[in-house]
């Protein structure tokens, strides 16, 4: 099968750099490239290159101005090609910083098993301004990245998922970095990503041919509702590890919300609310914009011939913390930033959830209109 590597960070100088860079020490190895200038207007012209030249230049025309749509369909066919030809050792796809690598990653693996195989997913990250891009609230279009005008993703959403998705992370050190910002931003990405490789530019070639990538774990690092624990607990970069065998108050948690993700780059996890027992739902936040929304049935609510249907993270946590009376049900969060106050963090969420001596019935619930599928909507 032939070796891709899907390259992908939202600077695109850093990330052009590091492709050339593997793409001259690589041998016999081809460099495929997306120019999205024309993306406004509906068309993407994508290149194929070695090192010796061009070897495929191709317009591909939407209807639909999507970065992702334009590599969604065309990509795999081009690599298949590339394979056929039995002319080239390995692949790089160098993928613009609004694509979705976990969705290419999946493409390829379901469409092309047989001829091709992802090796690595790599991210480059500007070590400068990272801190603050994931614990903001600036949207992808406020830094002129090309994408879909109705793509509404922060720029945090964009840099977390790559990194939680990537193998490895490559630091790109600009003269305009700061000397902390190089540690602060390794640590971010070891806390964001416990399983990722985190290399310097300058160490980058040696991730080039080997394998990293396995497509049933990846999808267990980025499972809906999954947390992650912290590898170290020293230094600037925090990660508190909560959870809750009582379900929140909704009027309670809905008004800390803002409290909560200050100052943070990433919460995730699963909520149990008391006025939606059935529903397991799921905490999302990308530095101060949060989504809550349900993920499906609780185990307890389920035939044991349709747990299938939970990801494999939510039921090997629940074996192992199955409760007499309420099965699965619980809350367990992750918040992870840069200076977090984790003890008020900690106090904040212990004071949401519903009390000894409250009614779990007939509460006013402001996340119902929010939630599709909701049981008290």
């Amino acid at each position: 099968m032939l070796p891709v590597t899907l390259l992908t960070g939202v600077d695109e100088q850093s990330r052009a750099a590091v492709a050339g860079d593997l793409l001259a020490v690589a041998g016999s190895t081809v460099l495929v490239e997306y120019d999205l200038t024309g993306l406004v207007g509906g068309s993407v012209l994508r290149i194929a290159r070695t090192a010796g030249g061009v070897i495929d230049r191709e317009v591909i025309r939407m209807g639909h101005p999507c970065v992702s749509c334009a590599m969604r369909g065309s990509l795999v066919p081009l690599l298949v090609s590339i394979a056929a030809t039995e002319k080239y050792g390995a692949v790089i796809v160098s993928v613009p910083g609004a694509g979705d690598t976990q969705a290419l990653a999946e493409e390829i693996a379901r469409d092309a098993g047989e001829e091709l195989r992802v090796d690595a997913v790599l991210t480059v990250l500007d070590t400068a301004p990272f801190a603050d891009d994931v614990s903001g609230d600036d949207l992808i279009h406020d830094r002129g990245i090309p994408t879909a005008a109705e793509d509404g993703r922060a720029i945090a959403e964009v840099l977390i998922r790559q990194v939680e998705y990537a193998n490895a992370v490559i630091l790109s050190n600009p003269a305009t970095a700061h000397p902390d910002d190089e540690p602060t931003t390794r640590a971010l990405a070891q806390a964001l990503n416990p399983h990722a490789l985190v290399k310097t530019t300058a160490a980058a070639r040696e991730l080039f041919g080997v394998r990293l990538h396995d497509p049933d774990t990846a999808e267990t690092w980025v499972e809906p509702g999954s947390i992650s624990a912290p590898l170290q607990t020293d230094g600037p970069v925090r990660t508190l590890v909560w959870q809750s065998d009582r379900p929140f108050h909704p009027e309670r948690l809905y008004d800390a919300l803002e409290e909560l993700v200050v100052k943070s780059a990433r919460g995730k996890g699963t909520v149990w609310l008391a006025s939606q027992p059935h529903a397991r739902l799921g905490w999302d936040s990308f530095g101060t914009n949060i989504s809550i929304g349900v993920l499906g049935p609780w185990l307890a609510d389920l035939p044991v011939e349709r747990w299938s249907e939970v990801g494999q993270t939510h039921q090997a946590r629940s074996a192992l913390e199955w409760h007499p009376e309420h099965g699965d049900r619980a809350s367990y969060l992750s918040i992870t930033g840069v200076d977090l106050d984790i003890w008020e963090l900690e106090r904040l969420l212990d004071g949401c959830v519903l009390r000894t001596g409250e009614s779990a019935t007939q509460l006013t619930d402001p996340f119902a209109p929010y939630l599709e599928g909701s049981t008290a909507a």
